[in-house]
């Protein structure tokens, strides 16, 4: 689907619903399946937690996680813990591309039966599940933290638990703390210290529990990109926007957050964004007279997953950045380092990349009008440059690739007066 996306008046107040948190409901989910007593509410309605939960519920010996990066990781560990059951876990031609074997072999040291179908360290996997026996492993803490949460969350369900140690700098350590703090709500014990990490077996059944999903941190990223761009679109129109009037409200979200990306709170407020959490809902509004900066650096190690929002936001304000922390996004849905840098070019911007990084310079004249964004059957980088619709006309590519993440996207967009229309 080709979507035309413009934007023709100040930005409206709105309240705006977004579902449980992606990366927090596919941990729970596998910990549900794993462990009786335990139900979740406000679980994601996105593409990645309905094909965890296919998944888990399917009785076929072949499962297609298809686009689903995480799905492929934590269900690589699950069916290895799945006594007697025989599981080729596949996905699609981009998931077939992308690296398993430090997951795997990992899985393998502590006895796990996994192979690959075709290209050695890529899925398809065939799996056959057995009880394992070891307790101890370790792996490099400079790779997706997704594989060390998926060796986590089967800890407790090993029979003598889990002993992870981590060799060198540890990548996004909030989603290892996440894994951990789920771990410990639901009754699993566990601790994170000096680079190991020990996941206690349960010995007996888990009490009943009812954990409630907090909505997306990374889901709301574009709204901080929004109400950043509103006070360049309100510079460009000749038009001072009624602060009082131009308030966001997002739902639910927590003040102790477990997720990493809720660091755009801090980060956005170096872009003129002032947000406050009452009760249940982020609020988010301009800082009235705010002195943009002409830079930003910032390294996002610990949320690479909010990259390409900050980078696009900083094009549409004309602040310089440089973000450093990347390596990950090589990996994910496409090479979203790449893919940046070839979009971000059609709009005429400035912009270098390296295996980690991007530098992005000052945009000083206006943007490309018209041009079509490319999305790589990547869900953010559709979402990421939508913001940008405030200031200039966009078409978006494979505009319906948003429900990977987030279905509503679009209708809540339509909200605070973006125009939509299929071409």
């Amino acid at each position: 689907m080709l979507l035309k996306v413009s934007h023709k008046t100040v930005l409206p107040p709105a309240e705006i619903v977004i579902t449980g948190s992606k990366s927090e409901s596919n941990r729970l989910l596998i910990l549900q399946a794993l462990f009786d007593n335990l139900t979740i509410d406000n679980v994601s309605n996105s593409d990645d937690a309905a094909v965890m939960q296919k998944a888990l519920a399917s009785t076929q010996e072949t499962v297609n996680i298809h686009h689903a990066g995480t799905a492929m990781r934590f269900l690589t560990a699950y069916f290895s813990i799945q006594e007697g059951r025989k599981t080729v876990l596949t996905g699609s031609e981009r998931m077939q591309e992308r690296p398993m074997k430090i997951l795997v072999e990992a899985l393998q040291t502590l006895g796990a039966d996994i192979s690959y179908v075709n290209n050695e360290g890529y899925p398809p996997l065939r799996i056959k599940g057995k009880l394992l026996q070891e307790k101890k492993v370790s792996l490099q803490a400079n790779v997706s933290s997704q594989y060390i949460s998926a060796l986590m969350l089967i800890g407790g369900a090993l029979p003598e638990g889990l002993e992870i140690h981590l060799e060198g700098k540890i990548t996004s350590i909030p989603y290892i703390e996440m894994t951990l703090a789920l771990l410990l709500d639901v009754g699993i014990q566990g601790s994170f210290k000096n680079q190991i990490i020990t996941i206690q077996s349960l010995k007996q059944k888990l009490p009943a529990k009812k954990i409630v999903v907090e909505s997306d941190w990374s889901s709301a990223s574009y709204y901080f990109s929004i109400v950043a761009l509103s006070a360049r679109q309100a510079q460009d129109k000749s038009q001072k926007q009624n602060q009082s009037n131009s308030t966001i409200s997002i739902s639910s979200y927590k003040k102790d957050s477990l997720q990493g990306d809720s660091v755009l709170q801090s980060i956005y407020a170096q872009l003129g964004v002032y947000s406050k959490i009452a009760g249940h809902q982020l609020n988010l509004s301009l800082i009235e007279d705010f002195n943009f900066p002409e830079q930003i650096r910032l390294d996002l190690s610990k949320c690479p997953d909010i990259a390409q929002t900050i980078a696009v936001t900083c094009l549409g304000l004309g602040i310089s950045c440089d973000l450093t922390g990347l390596h990950t996004l090589k990996i994910k849905e496409t090479d979203r380092l790449e893919a940046l840098r070839e979009e971000i070019s059609k709009l005429g911007g400035n912009i270098t990349v390296t295996n980690d990084s991007l530098h992005l310079e000052a945009q000083t004249t206006p943007l490309t009008s018209g041009v079509s964004i490319a999305t790589y059957h990547d869900h953010r980088m559709a979402m990421a440059f939508a913001p940008l619709a405030m200031l200039v006309p966009l078409q978006i590519e494979d505009a319906g690739v948003v429900s990977k993440s987030y279905p509503d996207f679009w209708s809540d967009l339509e909200q605070l007066g973006f125009l939509t229309e299929q071409v």
